[in-house]
């Protein structure tokens, strides 16, 4: 994170963000970008998928995270047998008073970290769309809010993964970003072999930003500029993804054969965002088509359907979005 034209807020602010990026490098080596993203989903509150092979440090990275602030954090393994109640809490019949009570769920967290959610199946998964929405929960007839800041990171392996099942378009619209982790260099694996390679090794983390911290610098995050030139590049991207005309996408196919459904008007609203945030953790206090650039597959790759036609020619959904970005004129 680099500091150009930031003010003393700002600064105070991105010294709150270097204390977090360096608490969870204490950690985790490597997955920069993925550590990046998820400071991104804290400042606006936007929930994040992230997905990956086992073993590539997606839980570790949350639950580093998590440590490094200073709130409440709910660990949830998703598995073919949870209930929905598991998540949510239930109410409780006392026989003593003949009245019920509420039992709150693990939901109830500033931070929820949904491990390998697509193993469970839909039902669960849909029990998160109220939370995830409208930071608050139903159970009985009471509706309970969320504490603030409320994130849902949740980690699912590929689906073509024994076990797993496909997330409800509906719930995969809820997260702001999904993020592909990959494989780290042969550098960086040398590293955690080193920091790993143990019977006791170094997992936690201690504390280092308050909540209030992170309000504030949400705070700052909307402040940021943005031109009006800069919502017409965001809407236009979205809008091609709908109606991409006579572009030509991937191996000269036309885009328009290539995608089955376009992304709605959540996900414009979500690049604009999330690009805000982008310039914040880079010391601006203004967007520029490089932030939308940047972040732009993170935003858009789980809101587009493929068709059938880029399933057969093995396009995946990545592919598409980079010929978008490419096909539309930066202001």
């Amino acid at each position: 994170m680099t500091q150009q034209t930031a003010s003393p807020e700002m600064l105070a602010a991105s010294e709150s963000m270097r204390r977090l990026v360096d608490a969870v490098g204490s950690v985790v080596v490597g997955q920069a970008g993925m550590v990046e993203r998820l400071l991104i989903g804290l400042l606006t509150g936007g929930h994040v998928l992230l997905e990956g092979v086992p073993g590539l440090a997606k839980t570790l990275t949350v639950s580093a995270l998590a440590g490094a602030l200073d709130g409440t954090f709910s660990r949830i393994q998703f598995t073919p047998d949870l209930l929905p109640a598991d998540l949510i809490g239930t109410l409780i019949f006392s026989p003593q008073t003949g009245e019920f009570s509420t039992r709150k769920g693990p939901v109830f967290a500033n931070i929820v970290l949904a491990d390998e959610i697509n193993r469970a199946p839909a039902k669960v998964q849909s029990a998160l769309l109220e939370a995830m929405q409208e930071r608050s929960v139903t159970i009985g007839d009471e509706t309970h809010p969320l504490p603030k800041p409320f994130l849902v990171l949740a980690t699912q392996n590929p689906i073509e993964q024994e076990g797993t099942y496909p997330l409800p378009e509906a719930q995969v619209d809820r997260f702001m970003l999904k993020l592909s982790v990959g494989y780290p260099s042969k550098e960086e694996e040398r590293e955690i072999v080193r920091r790993m390679a143990s019977t006791k090794p170094n997992m936690t983390v201690d504390p280092v930003v308050s909540l209030d911290d992170i309000m504030r610098a949400r705070e700052l995050v909307d402040a940021v500029f943005v031109d009006e030139k800069i919502h017409d590049y965001a809407v236009e991207i979205v809008h091609t993804t709908r109606e991409p005309g006579d572009l030509a996408g991937p191996g000269g196919t036309p885009l328009a054969r290539l995608i089955e459904f376009g992304a709605s008007p959540r996900a414009t609203i979500a690049l604009v965002l999330a690009s805000k945030a982008h310039a914040f953790l880079q010391g601006r206090e203004f967007v520029t088509p490089s932030d939308i650039k940047s972040i732009g597959p993170d935003v858009l790759r789980h809101r587009i359907i493929i068709s059938y036609e880029a399933e057969a020619e093995g396009i995946a959904s990545d592919d598409i979005v980079r010929a978008v970005l490419d096909n539309c004129p930066v202001p």
